[in-house]
């Protein structure tokens, strides 16, 4: 089972229109329940791995709804804090084809973005864990978020943990007074692993691969080798840095991979085409969960647990919702070169 991960965050409500209809065609809207670290969590649970989601949620009947969709993933809640005035909600407008997805946040003044230091007792909250996991969603919640997560990242890295972060950048939610580039270099130092998709290093800080064009669907993984090599001079601490690579054709047509940098060795995924997309949200969130399993399950063996990771997120885009719900023998499974999706019974 190995030592408990620890993954800190906000989880919303998530609303969208049935099916791809627009949000002017929606008489009703699905309901669930996701968060960048609240999806890696429910991931590694899945995984058979001992987890807690740490969050601030409202003390009313939809914090108490939103705890009861976490806890039902075997996610350990105990330390989740309760206070504050809501939960925050996003609007997904769900794309098909040519017409991409849309979010429309109602997030303000959520109970986790008013959280303060001191709130949350973390040398407590890592207790016998072994491995802290943020992303780059937190910081740029509100300055209270920011200071939490620098205090749970230093004592984290103080008692001994394995820090990892999603960079996920979020050009929507940088409004509380600083950018990504002034916030999260202090964060990163505090990292052993770093994942990022194939722009964020970009926006946060200004590494780009060369010859890269995204929206036109140009995405070379050996590029990339270049960015996590700046990463790496920039962040001496990091050990391990993981890219997401998605070329996109159309909304319901993605091309899906990865490459990862282990001190100076550079591995490359395979690459999936992605034809029919159910739901992408959460594919980086689904990566980032079979990353951390991959490097928890296979040990040395690099390769083998970045290939864990873009087929556990490859599956993802399956199914509907924020979390992915597979199991490691389905991941292997894809794995192994079993793609047919064949009827298993």
């Amino acid at each position: 089972m190995g030592q408990r991960i620890v993954t800190f965050g906000e989880i919303m409500l998530r609303l969208s229109p049935p099916g791809f209809l627009r949000f002017s065609q929606a008489h009703s809207f699905d309901a669930v329940y996701g968060g960048g670290e609240a999806n890696v969590a429910i991931s590694l649970a899945n995984y058979g791995l001992p987890v807690d989601f740490v969050t601030r949620l409202p003390n009313n009947d939809i914090g108490e709804a939103c705890l009861a969709s976490i806890r039902q993933y075997g996610v350990g809640v105990d330390q989740i804090a309760r206070g504050g005035e809501r939960l925050g909600i996003y609007f997904l407008e769900m794309g098909s084809m040519q017409r991409g997805s849309k979010v429309v946040y109602d997030r303000a003044y959520s109970s986790i973005s008013t959280i303060e230091p001191g709130m949350i007792d973390w040398p407590t909250v890592f207790a016998g864990a072994g491995w802290f996991h943020w992303t780059g969603i937190t910081p740029a919640i509100s300055a209270g978020t920011a200071e939490v997560c620098l205090e749970a990242a230093r004592t984290a890295r103080q008692m001994g943990l394995t820090v990892s972060c999603d960079l996920n950048y979020r050009k929507n939610l940088w409004k509380w007074g600083k950018k990504a580039g002034e916030v999260m270099p202090e964060l990163v130092q505090c990292c052993d692993v770093a994942i990022g998709n194939e722009e964020d290093a970009d926006k946060v800080f200004g590494i780009r691969a060369p010859e890269s064009d995204v929206t036109a669907g140009k995405v070379e993984a050996d590029t990339y080798q270049y960015v996590c090599q700046m990463l790496a001079e920039r962040f001496p601490n990091l050990k391990t840095i993981a890219i997401t690579l998605r070329g996109s054709i159309s909304a319901s047509h993605n091309t899906w991979s990865g490459v990862l940098w282990h001190q100076g060795a550079f591995y490359m995924g395979s690459q999936f085409d992605v034809t029919h997309i159910v739901d992408r949200v959460g594919g980086g969130d689904a990566f980032g969960g079979g990353l951390i399993y991959g490097l928890h399950a296979y040990g040395e063996d690099y390769q083998r647990a970045l290939n864990f990771a873009i087929a556990a997120s490859c599956l993802k885009h399956s199914i509907f919702g924020d979390v992915n719900l597979v199991t490691v023998d389905e991941v292997e499974k894809l794995m192994s070169g079993d793609a047919s999706g064949r009827v298993s019974r």
